[in-house]
């Protein structure tokens, strides 16, 4: 019998904290899938082991990405612009910590420019499905979010899901609820949309499980062309997460 070929996934922001785990998780499922990891600096390749599986570029410089998805079956994007906080700060003083980026590293250049350099890559490249991790609130421009150094963070991501939506090719969009560093597949996962989910009490989850499900969204039909919010029940409540065709299944939403 011909063995069934491996599918090249392409981890992107695989040097942050969620990619990190996404990139591992495929790595140890080597009898099913090729990997490779897009990082921005030499330090990141290091600090995750990578090898000549681990590409260095930058998703602001459009060339830089080439490279990493020529030739990949499937992409997930976990890049994203992160708020440094200002130097200062002390908690004793009360008052809220101030935030900004760093020159390159802002919303616009990152979650909307970077991103919309992979997807027109993948779609040059003929990647047949794009995972795109993003974040819930995108329905609120007023959301907290958006004012950490004057970054409008989420307005940004949700330019980048409309402008994948509309490419073509087959997505999934998974706007996660706050991230905990928490054990993975230990929990309930529930879906929603349009941010109905952050008016209850269950608005996080592990990055384990959001790196989990982008995997899992790569395995079935039910994921493409679907966009979703996705959170957790606590730990202990509710019945851990293990058949994600039928989690898949229940989300109807496109955008």
């Amino acid at each position: 019998m011909a063995e069934l070929r491996k599918s090249t996934v392409l981890v992107t922001g695989a040097g942050g904290r969620t990619g990190q785990i996404a990139y591992k998780k495929l790595k140890e499922r080597a009898d099913q899938y090729t990997v490779r990891g897009l990082v921005r600096t030499q330090e990141s390749k290091i600090k995750i082991n990578g090898g000549d599986d681990v590409y260095i570029g930058d998703i602001t410089k459009a060339d830089t990405i080439v490279p990493a998805i020529e030739g990949i079956d499937a992409l997930i994007i976990l890049t994203s612009a992160v708020p440094k906080m200002k130097p200062g700060f002390d908690p004793a003083k009360g008052g809220r910590p101030e935030f900004y980026f760093e020159d390159g590293g802002y919303p616009e250049q990152v979650d909307w420019i970077g991103q919309k350099n992979q997807i027109d890559a993948a779609k040059a490249a003929g990647v047949k499905h794009i995972v795109l991790v993003g974040s819930m609130g995108g329905t609120n421009p007023n959301h907290p979010l958006n004012s950490l150094g004057n970054g409008n963070i989420l307005i940004w991501k949700r330019k980048a899901e409309e402008y994948l939506a509309d490419s073509g090719i087959p997505y999934t969009i998974i706007r996660a609820g706050g991230l905990q560093d928490k054990d993975g597949g230990v929990r309930e996962l529930l879906v929603g949309k349009d941010d109905e989910l952050l008016k209850t009490e269950t608005k996080t989850i592990p990055r384990a499980d959001v790196a989990e499900v982008s995997i899992q969204a790569l395995n079935f039909e039910e994921a493409k062309f679907k966009a979703f919010d996705i959170a957790s029940k606590p730990e202990g409540s509710g019945t851990p997460t293990k058949d994600f065709k039928a989690l898949f299944s229940q989300i109807s939403a496109r955008f």
